[in-house]
């Protein structure tokens, strides 16, 4: 009996033991070194295209670090957000926090043509994710960091899931906590994450509701500072499309920096989802956003750590998936 027990707990064990190994294989196989013989321009012809974006559209930079994050909570970091609609793939783009307000597919598409003509079939669209919204942000005045590559594209888009994955600017705090805690990033993350908020624009539709109907109270979200509620209205009228673009940040909007803090510490958040870290009662986010907003480096190391962890999210490695020709397609497709 004490035999069977000695055997059985050997088995378990090194059955644990595979698994803790398979478990740090899968994340130690991302690292910042993997093109470095098979296509070792790799950040520097991204970071081209991105620099070059940049100069006719000040919004590219949000853009495409939004489209990294959108990709990341929906099966992983596995550039799905990027395939079209075909017979057998419903496109995330069409989802609801994407549809025509996810941009910077173009750019992707540029990023992808010049990695082919310099290293064909090397190196994948999640990749070039990842790579360009360190770009993105670094480029801004932000922060740069060692970005983990080596993740494979899939084959296969979950729309139903980035309808329900990705954390919506109409969310209450613990509903968007839970969504990060998902996916295995802390509140710390959260806040750090949502500080790519201190560049980019938002569109009217995504926090109207707070200028006019609060939760349909009739009034205004009373956690809006009365000046900036002012200028809102006037660049989103209640009867408006909806579509008119107000700045994320109202103070640096084109710079990477950590004035986003500053604002919500004076109830300057754009977005509900925004206000919320520091004006929801008793949240563990509070001290977070003025850690934050009273240290810009804590911010930026804290920010190139959780996109760093955000990066790590699910990937494909190995021989999961593929290495994508064409971003919007699947291989053969």
């Amino acid at each position: 009996m004490a035999l069977l027990s000695s055997f059985s707990f050997a088995v378990v064990s090194s059955i644990l033991v595979a698994v803790l190994v398979q478990v740090h294989e899968s994340n130690a196989q991302l690292n910042s070194t993997f093109y470095s013989t098979t296509c070792p321009n790799v950040s520097s012809i991204v970071t081209g295209v991105v620099q070059q974006a940049l100069q006719s559209d000040p919004r590219i930079g949000a853009s495409l670090i939004r489209l990294h994050f959108h990709d990341c909570f929906v099966n992983g970091c596995d550039a799905s957000i990027l395939l079209d609609n075909n017979g057998t793939i419903q496109s995330e783009k069409d989802a609801a926090p994407n549809t025509n307000s996810a941009r910077g597919f173009n750019v992707v598409d540029n990023m992808k043509t010049a990695l082919e003509n310099s290293c064909p079939g090397v190196v994948s669209c999640a990749d070039i994710l990842a790579i360009a919204a360190e770009a993105s942000v670094s480029l801004s005045g932000g922060p740069s960091w060692s970005v983990q590559l080596g993740r494979r594209d899939s084959k296969t888009a979950n729309q139903a899931g980035a309808n329900t994955s990705i954390p919506s600017p109409f969310e209450s705090l613990n509903s968007i906590t839970a969504k990060f805690s998902a996916v295995g990033l802390t509140s710390t993350d959260l806040v750090a994450l949502s500080g790519a908020h201190t560049f980019g624009r938002a569109q009217c539709r995504l926090f109207s509701n707070r200028l006019y109907n609060f939760n349909n109270t009739g009034n205004p979200d009373p956690t809006l500072n009365s000046t900036y509620l002012t200028t809102l209205q006037q660049i989103c009228p209640q009867n408006g499309s909806g579509a008119a673009l107000a700045n994320l940040d109202p103070t640096t909007p084109n710079a990477f920096d950590n004035n986003y803090f500053s604002n919500l510490q004076s109830n300057q958040g754009l977005l509900q989802s925004d206000q919320e870290l520091f004006s929801t009662p008793g949240a563990s986010t509070i001290s977070i956003v003025n850690s934050f907003a009273s240290n810009q480096n804590a911010f930026f190391q804290n920010f190139a750590q959780s996109m760093i962890n955000m990066g790590n999210i699910g990937p494909l490695t190995g021989s999961n998936g593929e290495i994508r020709l064409d971003c919007k397609k699947v291989n053969g497709s």
